[in-house]
């Protein structure tokens, strides 16, 4: 992966894109980049963190109502 993002870098320097070429294009910022990942993280962390209080406790449950094995 690391390889791939080499070439693709040079391939894309070598028509003369940089990052900031690619965002101005986008009529974006870094600092826009930054709130929307900000944004997502404020959304996702507390429907992941009552799903968790749900799924392990439904998970452990079941875990140990299973057969032995072997």
């Amino acid at each position: 992966m690391a390889l791939a993002s080499l070439i693709a870098g040079t391939l894309l320097s070598f028509f003369g894109l940089t990052p900031r070429t690619v965002l101005d294009g986008l009529g974006l910022t870094a600092q826009d980049i930054q709130d929307g990942i900000v944004a997502a993280f404020a959304w996702t962390a507390p429907r992941m963190l009552m799903g968790a209080i749900v799924i392990i406790p439904l998970w452990f449950l079941t875990y140990m109502l299973l057969p032995p094995r072997g």
